[in-house]
């Protein structure tokens, strides 16, 4: 009798949860339209099964470019296509420039730092960010002579496997990282050195976590955070990485120079100590955990993935490849590749782009939240809705690319094979959260691979036939672990 009781009280709690959510998601009357949803899940099955952005680019086929979804008892709304997604994140920016609060990202950063801050906060450290990576070099000569020196450094890694195979992952992620860490600290790190090993693996470790099942479920429904799982994971790794970070600036703190700043930290340690007597200062420890953790992340992750990616392309399609060396050795010859450079290189700078597109590293951007009521092409969107940008959505539309489906450096490239720019290429995002380490990404993309290029003919191991694709399972789509082989040009 008491097992009967127990299982009615569950059954009608669930029933009056649901009706709740119904009625309280009827009151907008004029909110967008989305799939049909089960009672306390919402739309999350569809998801679980075939993955988000990829169930979402499904719906958008049948509910066009501004659509809903439910998760669980939270509705977000997705943006579909180039005209949408711009309309949103460039014309109303303002209204769209909110971090939407997600579970797993509230607890790592609690809305300090940069990537996942929010409001005034978020416009302070921006601000900070940007004045400081151009003090420091970004778009800059001084910071193209650190991204060719840690070229000759890669390539003396990929030189001593003396055309043997080799997984190029540990090598390329450790060369893009020790960018922005020369910019934060003043100086690199050695492939080799623990710590910095360390570093990498944490941060690959938790990119790995945030495409599993178990986060995706931790942010529908926090109250899973009690059981075992690999959210917990990811926050342990979140502490091993924030006391990292907080040694490497109490070290700098007792060597700080007001006079003499080494890099990024040395200049916000100095701004601290400048708002030390302002109790409403933005300038404080946690703003620095996260704008380091921020920095490192976004200067790591994306810009590795997307020159592996290049490597792929050109190991895929080796057409393109002997196209591009004919390209580095007319205009660059034997010197060191420069970013002034891809100003003569069309084809080159198309190969780089059209990776970008086609490999789709952060196929829904990070999730917005709007600022106050909006009515956004026809729908009202009250403050505080989730905004899912499907930036996959933008670099596919067939409307901006002559052929979305397929890697096609045309796509690029006008009627006279000149490179041709296009708006619709948001790999960075849009609007007043679009990347701000954009230049810089754009620079060792181009430098690391024009310097690979020219130093080698990248192929495939001996008895492997086939070029896989497929990207690992990540919060970001980098390419499964693979080797390849680097064999020296004859120049």
């Amino acid at each position: 009798m008491e097992v009967i009781s127990i299982i009615l009280v569950t059954v009608a709690a669930f029933f009056i949860l649901h009706y709740l959510n119904t009625w309280m998601n009827n009151k907008n009357t004029n909110f967008p339209p989305g799939p049909r949803i089960l009672p306390l899940i919402g739309n999350l099955h569809s998801v679980l099964f075939k993955g988000l952005h990829q169930t979402l680019l499904e719906l958008s086929k049948t509910y066009g470019s501004v659509f809903s979804i439910q998760m669980g008892m939270k509705k977000m709304v997705v943006l579909a296509g180039y005209d949408a997604v711009k309309d949103a994140l460039v014309n109303h920016a303002e209204e769209f420039e909110e971090r939407a609060r997600v579970p797993i990202f509230e607890k790592m950063d609690k809305g300090m730092g940069l990537s996942f801050s929010h409001g005034e906060n978020w416009k302070i450290m921006r601000r900070f960010t940007i004045s400081t990576l151009r003090d420091f070099g970004m778009g800059k000569t001084s910071l193209e002579e650190k991204i060719a020196e840690e070229c000759s450094h890669l390539i003396q890694r990929v030189q001593s496997f003396k055309s043997m195979p080799f997984d190029n992952s540990r090598h390329i992620c450790s060369a893009v990282a020790n960018i922005i860490v020369s910019i934060l600290l003043g100086n690199r790190m050695e492939y080799e050195d623990p710590h910095f090993k360390r570093l990498l693996d944490l941060i690959y470790e938790n990119i790995k976590i945030m495409g599993q099942r178990m986060v995706l479920l931790y942010n529908v429904y926090p109250v899973l955070g009690l059981l075992p799982g690999s959210h917990r994971k990811f926050q342990k790794n979140i502490e091993e990485l924030r006391s990292f970070i907080e040694c490497i600036f109490l070290k700098h703190l007792r060597e700080l120079d007001i006079n003499d700043q080494r890099g990024f930290i040395d200049a916000f340690l100095v701004r601290q100590n400048m708002e030390k007597s302002y109790p409403q200062s933005y300038f404080h420890n946690d703003n620095l955990t996260g704008l380091i953790r921020s920095l490192i992340n976004a200067g790591t992750d994306t810009t590795s993935a997307s020159l592996r990616w290049c490597l792929l392309m050109m190991i895929k399609y080796p057409h393109y490849q002997e196209k591009v060396q004919d390209e580095i050795t007319k205009v660059i010859g034997l010197a060191q590749p420069t970013y002034s450079h891809r100003l003569q290189m069309p084809f080159t700078n198309a190969v780089i782009h059209e990776t970008q597109r086609i490999s789709n590293i952060v196929p829904m951007s990070l999730p917005h939240e709007t600022t106050r009521d909006v009515n956004f092409r026809g729908y009202n969107l009250p403050k505080g809705t989730h905004i899912i940008p499907l930036l996959t959505s933008v670099l596919h539309d067939k409307k901006q690319f002559k052929t979305p489906e397929v890697f096609d450096p045309n796509n690029f490239l006008d009627s006279e094979e000149q490179f041709m720019t296009n708006d619709a290429f948001m790999a960075f995002s849009a609007g007043r959260r679009v990347c701000v380490g954009e230049k810089l990404a754009r620079m060792e993309l181009f430098i690391f691979f024009t310097s690979l290029l020219q130093k080698f003919l990248f192929c495939l191991p001996p008895g492997v036939s086939e070029v896989d694709l497929t990207p690992a399972v990540g919060f970001t789509r980098s390419p499964i672990p693979h080797k390849m082989c680097a064999i020296p040009r004859i120049q």
